[in-house]
């Protein structure tokens, strides 16, 4: 059980990936070996950091399949145990498609993916350099998807297996900006973000278009914090990379990347 005086740091919906966390770093403590998560969103990576930090003896990597990537898997591991690249279990794919007739997206790609029944965390980043694409899974489920994704939207497609040296730099479409809001609010956020009214946030929100950490929120009110995600369909996302103060009017002081914006 995590103690109060750390959960109380985090939101409600937050505390069963705390305890998760906390398990697992217990478990690598006792039994004395390493173990490995699935893929994580940077928000559960900052959790995962925080937790694992509290135990002696332990630590852990990070390692997405590529440098920079935002989903990672981590190791939790004792002193003795030093991890390589194999030891994630990241398989690369690039998707076959034919590029002069047909145009693909992010959310085709991840919606048909994740079509085939499997859950977000054994996915890793989707990317592209503007007509290539490329996404990273776990190992165990490299098969299945192989066999089960023939197809994104109505594109005909092919999944082919590449080498960590195959897989691309993809295009950094983000902007990043030191900014003030009123609050952490998600409505606050997405407006400042997007640069848009909070009333027309609001309604994003309420109207379903709005994930956090790519899970859909339905509470305009939601405090967020440092490396929630906010996707907003149709606008982009929202990083929070830092929160850096309260300014002498009481606005809070935060560094946002934001990707896609008015595109």
């Amino acid at each position: 059980m995590v103690e109060s005086n750390v959960s109380q740091h985090y939101r409600p919906d937050e505390l069963p990936f705390l305890e998760s966390i906390d398990n697992l770093s217990g478990r690598v403590q006792n039994e004395y070996r390493p173990i490995l998560t699935n893929f994580l969103n940077p928000r559960q990576l900052y959790i995962l950091e925080t937790i694992v930090n509290r135990y002696d003896g332990i630590t852990f990597k990070t390692f997405g399949g590529y440098p920079n990537a935002e989903m990672k898997r981590a190791i939790a591991f004792p002193d003795y145990f030093t991890p390589t690249a194999d030891d994630f279990q990241i398989t690369a794919f690039q998707i076959d498609y034919p590029t002069k007739f047909a145009t693909l997206s992010h959310g085709q790609i991840l919606g048909s993916v994740m079509g085939a029944g499997i859950d977000r965390d054994v996915i890793g980043d989707i990317i592209s350099d503007g007509l290539t694409w490329q996404f990273l899974c776990e190992n165990e489920m490299a098969d299945y998807l192989r066999a089960q994704v023939d197809r994104i939207g109505k594109i005909k497609i092919k999944l082919k297996t590449i080498s960590p040296e195959e897989i691309i730099v993809p295009i950094d479409e983000s902007e990043s900006a030191t900014t003030t809001v009123s609050s952490l609010r998600v409505d606050a956020l997405i407006s400042e973000g997007f640069h848009i009214s909070r009333h027309h946030a609001k309604e994003l929100v309420d109207g379903g278009f709005v994930r956090i950490n790519w899970v859909q929120t339905d509470r305009p009110d939601l405090e967020l914090s440092i490396q929630d995600i906010i996707s907003v369909r149709g606008h982009g996302r929202i990083i929070i990379k830092e929160i850096a103060g309260v300014t002498k009017k009481g606005k809070i002081r935060i560094v946002i990347n934001v990707y896609n914006r008015n595109k």
